[in-house]
């Protein structure tokens, strides 16, 4: 893409209603668009990130799962018959916005933060025997919550992305099974997307879905609202409201011992046993002929939230810093040159040809403005490579690159950069 028409601008100041590293760098970047708290635009470049994101996570939960799409809307009678309209505190409705809107229908709806309550009725409806199952369904989706501390940017939304799978079994034992492999599948999401290293399994309470512990996946970061209890030796943590003598026993872990830090919660996994089969009566007939309720799991990650994350984990004094997984682009090609007639100009155009010939995701900054401006323009945006095409890089024998994280670039000949790139010279 060239730059000229990346309709999206940086920012030199940082925006003066946000506070979190993730918001201003995001915004400066042209990454994202705020259109009141907790809600933003994704803009052209943020969405490139999420959706390489959101790729990630889905060839993952394809081993495991099918994908559908569930609506954002549905009836109350769903959540009066689990019990949980008047027990969620985020939960939000639709309502007509004025008389007009009201003369046409009364009605109101869900505005779903989460999905049991849908996905229940429609496996129900497609299994009857225990040859049915198991069955493991996923989408990745727009949720709402009524957040009431929406000041984090993508740390803490009101409305968000979230990939929500959920698994249907005969017992428990073989929902352990499956969420044992859910450990592994959610481990290996995070290792692809590049924080790996800094996210911990993580022991938690089951909340209002299971008496039995839950896990989450923290990320550590200062801009974390989360305290964890941290055993890197053994690579699991611990939340904080876990930390108790009771549990303590239960787990066989000191917790005096262990590390505490903050971290941002970016997956979870909850065992929910019977808890809405019971409430939607669903259940299967078992190889004896008898009826059975049904066992069922839920699997979340926020796909926006990661981009916040990532921003928090990785970022500098400079600009964003992304892992090449999902960076917006590979490349980042800079030409300098006073105008297009310019050899410098011919050779980056040459280049820029055949890089996205070959599949290259290139953003070509092919503006007419000043080097400085470029070059804070680029660190800014955080694109893992830049390659600059100028006549002094020409006279050197080639191109200038630099990787986003060091200080230091070298000059290589174009055919180097295109077989690096491409697997072929010119």
């Amino acid at each position: 893409m060239r730059q000229s028409h990346l309709y999206t601008k940086t920012l030199k100041e940082a925006p003066s209603d946000e506070v979190s590293k993730n918001a201003i760098l995001l915004t400066r970047a042209g990454y994202i668009h705020k259109e009141m708290a907790g809600v933003y635009t994704i803009m052209p470049l943020g969405l490139r990130v999420l959706t390489k994101i959101e790729n990630i996570i889905r060839h993952h939960m394809d081993t495991v799962g099918n994908e559908l799409l569930m609506p954002a809307l549905s009836p109350t009678e769903r959540w009066e018959a689990t019990g949980r309209l008047d027990s969620i505190d985020v939960l939000m409705k639709t309502a007509p916005a004025n008389k007009a809107s009201e003369e046409r229908s009364s009605a109101s709806y869900i505005l779903n933060p989460t999905h049991e309550d849908v996905i229940t009725p429609i496996v129900k409806n497609i299994t009857r025997s225990y040859k049915d199952l198991p069955v493991a369904m996923y989408q990745i989706q727009s949720k709402f919550r009524n957040e009431a501390r929406a000041k984090s940017g993508l740390l803490r939304e009101r409305e968000f992305r979230m990939k929500d799978l959920y698994s249907f079994h005969v017992s428990q034992d073989d929902l352990m099974r499956f969420y044992e492999e859910m450990k592994s599948v959610y481990a290996n999401v995070f290792r692809d997307i590049g924080i790996g290293k800094e996210t911990f399994i993580t022991v938690a309470s089951g909340g209002d879905f299971t008496p039995n512990f839950s896990h989450e996946f923290q990320t550590l970061t200062d801009a974390g609202e989360d305290v964890v209890y941290l055993d890197r030796k053994n690579g699991i943590a611990y939340n904080k409201e876990v930390v108790t003598e009771e549990n303590a026993k239960k787990l066989g872990v000191d917790f005096g011992t262990l590390e505490q830090v903050k971290a941002c919660e970016v997956g979870n996994i909850f065992p929910l046993d019977t808890r809405f089969s019971s409430a939607l009566d669903y259940t299967y007939i078992d190889d004896k002929g008898e009826k059975q309720l049904v066992y069922m799991g839920s699997y979340g990650i926020g796909p926006t939230r990661l981009m916040g994350v990532v921003t928090e984990v990785f970022a500098d004094d400079k600009g964003l810093v992304w892992p090449a997984s999902i960076a917006p682009f590979s490349l980042h090609l800079i030409v300098l040159a006073k105008e297009k007639d310019a050899d410098s100009y011919k050779q980056a155009e040459e280049l820029y040809k055949k890089l996205t010939e070959k599949g290259v995701e290139v953003l070509f900054d092919d503006r007419m403005v000043g080097a400085g401006e470029k070059f804070a323009d680029s660190d800014l945006i955080g694109i893992p490579m830049r390659v600059v095409v100028s006549d002094k890089s020409l006279l050197a024998g080639g191109v200038e690159i630099k990787e986003r994280t060091s200080e230091k670039s070298e000059v290589v000949t174009i055919d180097e950069l295109l077989k690096t790139y491409t697997g072929n010279c010119e």
